[in-house]
């Protein structure tokens, strides 16, 4: 079902679940995997999976059409990724180090995440990238999103997006190389 069809129905009070419903349908799974890709664990990935659908359900009223309804749930998506990483540093007092190796750890015993070894190697890699650039990796290698609408998502501008993409893929190389002199 198209977007425009899901927002009109969602706009007639006794077509709201329905609509909501297919909402969820048509995004559930690729919010889901854009939230694990950052939070790793899969219970967090649920759990803020459901929390930005809560926030769309509130929200969806007030969506104003300046962006997709995908651009938008991804931009709520993003953004509750960001809150949740920061909140669990500021918790534990943990540098961003720690986390990223808790978060390897994660993936390490994962047999669904961890992969081969190849993709061991970039996961790991991956979480060692600051917040930010992690998420703007993963969203041009991942998902194929174009500058154009992670500028959208993020509010961020197509050069720094650029920039922040190829400093991303520059330490990726530098710790996959590395990894790969110690083996």
């Amino acid at each position: 079902m198209e977007d425009q069809e899901i927002l009109a129905k969602f706009a007639d009070p006794a077509a709201r679940n329905v609509a909501f419903n297919q909402l969820v349908r048509k995004y559930q799974s690729k919010i889901y995997w854009h939230v694990r890709k950052m939070v790793i664990d899969h219970d967090d990935a649920d759990d803020l999976t459901q929390d930005v659908f809560i926030k769309v359900w509130n929200h969806l009223g007030n969506f104003r059409r300046d962006a997709s309804l995908y651009t938008w749930i991804y931009r709520i998506a993003t953004n509750e990724c960001l809150n949740f990483l920061s909140s669990k540093r500021r918790k534990f007092f943990l540098p961003l180090n720690d986390v990223a190796a808790e978060l390897t750890q994660k993936v390490e015993a994962d047999p669904g995440l961890a992969g081969d070894e190849i993709e061991l190697r970039l996961q790991k890699a991956i979480l060692r990238l600051p917040d930010k650039q992690r998420l703007v990796f993963n969203m041009k290698y991942y998902d194929e999103i174009t500058y154009e609408q992670m500028a959208d998502i993020t509010g961020t501008s197509v050069g720094a997006l650029k920039a922040s993409y190829h400093h991303a893929v520059k330490k990726i190389e530098q710790y996959v190389n590395e990894e790969s002199h110690h083996d």
